[in-house]
C-alpha cells in the first residue's frame, strides 16, 4: 500500500493538477462558444436524457434503459448534424485564434450611450415615419439570424443606423445586427410571428417584432411606417405608442441590469423595415 504513495511524485501530482485544469478550462471555453446561442437549450435536453437513462438502469426499467441507450449510441451523429452552426462557428474562432480570448462585459456607459443612439434613431425615424426595427438580444443567441446578413463590422451611431433605413437604399429592407456597440451585420432577417390573433393592424415589421420575441428572449423595437408609433415586444408581449421616456426607462431597465448584475451575456441589436 505504501508503495503506491512512493511512486506517487511531486510530478506526477503536478501533472495531474494540470491535466484536469486543462481540461476545465476547455470545458469553460466550450461552454462560452455556445452560450447565447439555441444550443443551450439543447444541451440541457441532453441532460435530461442522460439523467433518464441513469434513472431507468437504477430503478430496472429495462424498456426505457434500452430506449435511452439507443438514443446515446446513435446520438453524437445527431449532435453532430443539430449543433452543425455551433461547431462550424468554433471552427472559424479556433482558425482565427480567437476560441481562447477572455469575454468581457460591456461596460455600463457603454451601454448607456448604445440606448441613446437606439433613442434618438427611433424618434428622427418616427418623426419622419421611416419604419424600422432593431432587436436587442439578452441570453438567447440570434446569431442564426445574423448569418442572414450582410457583414459590416461598424461603429454603433443613430446616424449610421438612421441612413441603414432610409428608404430605396439597398440595405432598408433588411435587420441590422448590433453587438457590442458595433453593427456587425445588415441585411438581416427575423422569423415572423405565426400568432393568429394578432391583430390586422400590425403589419410585417410589427410580426418580425413580435416573431422574434416568442422563440428568443430579445427586446424588439419597431418605428410603424404608418403612424411613426414606437413599440417593444419582449416575451411575447407587445407595448405600443412609447414615448422617449417611457421607451428610455424600459431599455435601461433591462439592458442596464445585465452590467450591474456583472454578466458576460452579449449584447447585439437589430433592425429591419418590412411591411
Amino acid at each position: 500500500m505504501f508503495e503506491v504513495f512512493n511512486d506517487f511524485t511531486f510530478l506526477s501530482a503536478l501533472a495531474i493538477v494540470v491535466d484536469i485544469a486543462l481540461v476545465a478550462f476547455v470545458i469553460y471555453k466550450l461552454i462560452m462558444v455556445i452560450r447565447g446561442t439555441r444550443a443551450v437549450q439543447l444541451v440541457k435536453g441532453i441532460t435530461v436524457i442522460l439523467a433518464v437513462w441513469f434513472l431507468s438502469g437504477f430503478l430496472g426499467l429495462n424498456t426505457l434503459q434500452w430506449i435511452m441507450q439507443q438514443a446515446v449510441t446513435y446520438g453524437l451523429l445527431a449532435i453532430i448534424i443539430i449543433f452543425q452552426p455551433e461547431l462550424r462557428r468554433a471552427l472559424e474562432q479556433l482558425g482565427r485564434g480567437r476560441l481562447f480570448q477572455s469575454t468581457s462585459t460591456a461596460a455600463e456607459e457603454e451601454i448607456q450611450e448604445a440606448i441613446e443612439h437606439i433613442i434618438k434613431a427611433s424618434n428622427y425615424m418616427g418623426k419622419r415615419r421611416i419604419g424600422a426595427l432593431i432587436s436587442i438580444e439578452r441570453e438567447t443567441g440570434m446569431n442564426d439570424y445574423v448569418e442572414t446578413g450582410i457583414v459590416m463590422n461598424a461603429k454603433l451611431t443613430s446616424e449610421l443606423l438612421i441612413n441603414v433605413f432610409i428608404p430605396n437604399t439597398p440595405l432598408h429592407d433588411g435587420a441590422v445586427i448590433l453587438k457590442n456597440n458595433e453593427i456587425v451585420a445588415a441585411g438581416c432577417y427575423l422569423p415572423l410571428s405565426e400568432n393568429p390573433f394578432i391583430s390586422k393592424e400590425l403589419g410585417t415589421r410589427h410580426r418580425a417584432a413580435l416573431g422574434v420575441s416568442e422563440v428568443t428572449d430579445a427586446i424588439t423595437l419597431a418605428v410603424s411606417e404608418e403612424t411613426g408609433g414606437i413599440s417593444v415586444t419582449k416575451n411575447g408581449e407587445l407595448h405600443r405608442s412609447l414615448d422617449e421616456e417611457a421607451l428610455r426607462k424600459l431599455l435601461e431597465k433591462e439592458m442596464l441590469k445585465e452590467a450591474s448584475n456583472g454578466s458576460n451575456s452579449r449584447w447585439q441589436w437589430g433592425g429591419k423595415k418590412n411591411g
